[in-house]
């Protein structure tokens, strides 16, 4: 998923915030991982990284998200992506039905 950033005339900001799947998919093609692959390696490789799974900049590493399935291995980086997307969903509604994120969003700044 990718959110556009508020509008600002420097052309130093990126055109869209990328979170979530989007934002693992740019993980997965900046590291080299070579498929099929297991979640040993996934831990390993890029385990630490941070990948944010809101607009806001709330995140979760690769190997938190790992936990979370219970497949151990992937044929390509698509089935990886597919594995991982409902608790990327998850955490990013459940981050959003917090009191403090529904408080925010009254606000107009």
């Amino acid at each position: 998923m990718g959110v556009r950033p508020p509008a600002d005339d420097d052309g130093d900001e990126p055109d869209a915030i990328e979170f979530g799947i989007a934002a693992l998919d740019g993980t997965l093609s900046d590291a080299d991982i070579e498929y099929p692959t297991d979640k040993q390696t996934l831990r390993s490789e890029i385990g630490h990284r941070d990948v944010p799974f809101d607009a806001t900049g709330h995140s979760i590493t690769v190997a938190e998200a790992l936990e979370q399935v219970p497949k151990t291995t992937f044929e390509n980086k698509q089935e990886l992506l597919n594995t991982l997307h409902p608790v990327f969903e998850a955490r990013r509604e459940a981050t959003s039905n917090s009191l403090l994120s529904q408080l925010r969003a009254l606000v107009p700044f």
